[in-house]
C-alpha cells in the first residue's frame, strides 16, 4: 500500500509540472529588461561601447544623458569625456568618437577634412545656451554694454574705474583656443579681434568659476550652467540706452540676452544602431527635460 501511495504522489506531482509548462504563461515583470537580462532593444547592437568627446560646456548634460540612457538600457555602454570642441571635432573626424559635442558649429575647414577622411557630418541642434559674463560677488559693476565687453576683452581698456568700478587692473579669465565657447565669444562678443595678450587662457569653464571666486578684479564668460551664487552674471546691454539683461532661461529663450547660442551633437552620416537609438533619447521628452534640469535651454 505505501508503494502505491508514493507512485500516485509522483505521477500526480509529474501531472503538475506538466500542466504549468502548458499554460505559456511569461513570469511576472518579464518585460524588463534589467530583471531578466534580456535587452531591451533585441534588434539593436549594444555590444560597442559609443565614444562621446568635446565641449566641456555640456560635458555634464552629455554624461546625464549618457547615465540616464543607461539606466532604460541596461545592455548599453556610453562614455563621455571633454576636452574642448575641437577635439570632439577632431575625434569624429578622425574615427575615434561616434558623436562629437560642440558649442560652435563645424568651421568649413573642418567639414572638408571629414569628407576627406570618408566623413559626412551631420548636425544636431541638442539644445541652446547662454553665456554669462562673470565677476567676483564684491565687485561693484553691475552692467555692461557689448562694446564694454569688446574692450575689456580685447584689452583696450584694462581698469575697472572706466566701467564704473574700482581703480584696478582688470583681470581676464578666458576659455583656451580648443573650446567652442572662446570662438563664440570671440566672435560675437569681439567681432573676430584677437583677445588680450594678458588674458588667462583656461582648460575649463571651472577653471574660470574658481579664478573668478578669488579675484575681486577678475572677469570671465562661462555656459548659463556653472553659474552659481558663488559669482555674479552682470547685465548685459546691446548698447548704452539699453537696459541691463542679466542671463537666465528666460532672456535666452525670448532673445532678449544679447550672447546666447545653439549646442549642437555631431554624427557621422544618418545615426543608425546605438547612436539613433540614444539621439532618439536626446531629443525626446525626457532627454530634453534634462537640458533643463541643467539649466540649459530645451529645443522641444
Amino acid at each position: 500500500m505505501k508503494k502505491i501511495a508514493l507512485l500516485i504522489l509522483v505521477v500526480m506531482m509529474m501531472g503538475a509540472m506538466m500542466l504549468v509548462g502548458c499554460t505559456g504563461e511569461e513570469p511576472e515583470n518579464s518585460g524588463d529588461a534589467k530583471e531578466t537580462g534580456k535587452p531591451a532593444n533585441p534588434d539593436v547592437d549594444f555590444s560597442k561601447m559609443l565614444q562621446v568627446k568635446g565641449s566641456d560646456t555640456i560635458v555634464n548634460l552629455g554624461q546625464r544623458w549618457a547615465e540616464s540612457f543607461m539606466d532604460k538600457h541596461s545592455e548599453a555602454n556610453v562614455a563621455v569625456t571633454g576636452g574642448g570642441s575641437g577635439t570632439g571635432i577632431a575625434a569624429l573626424i578622425n574615427g575615434t568618437a561616434d558623436i562629437a559635442m560642440a558649442s560652435r558649429a563645424m568651421r568649413d575647414k573642418e567639414i572638408e577634412q571629414a569628407k576627406d577622411n570618408g566623413v559626412e557630418a551631420k548636425e544636431f541642434v541638442v539644445g541652446r545656451d547662454g553665456i554669462a559674463v562673470v565677476v567676483s560677488n564684491d565687485n561693484p559693476v553691475s552692467d555692461l554694454t557689448m562694446a564694454d565687453l569688446k574692450k575689456i576683452f580685447t584689452g583696450e581698456v584694462t581698469n575697472w574705474k572706466n566701467f564704473g568700478g574700482n581703480d584696478a587692473d582688470i583681470t581676464i579669465y578666458s576659455r583656451d583656443s580648443s573650446s567652442g565657447t572662446f570662438v563664440f565669444f570671440q566672435e560675437l562678443v569681439l567681432d573676430e579681434e584677437e583677445y588680450a595678450k594678458h588674458a588667462m587662457l583656461m582648460p575649463s569653464t571651472v577653471g574660470i568659476v574658481e579664478g573668478i571666486k578669488q579675484d575681486v578684479n577678475g572677469i570671465g564668460y562661462i555656459g548659463l550652467g556653472y553659474l552659481t551664487d558663488e559669482i555674479k552674471a552682470v547685465g548685459v546691454k546691446k548698447d548704452d540706452t539699453s537696459k541691463g539683461v542679466l542671463p537666465s532661461l528666460e532672456t535666452v529663450n525670448d532673445d532678449t540676452y544679447p550672447i546666447s547660442r545653439p549646442l549642437f551633437f555631431y554624427v557621422a552620416g544618418e545615426p543608425k544602431g546605438a547612436v539613433a537609438v540614444f539621439m532618439e533619447f536626446i531629443m525626446s521628452t525626457e532627454g530634453q527635460a534634462i537640458v533643463k534640469d541643467l539649466g540649459f535651454i530645451p529645443v522641444k
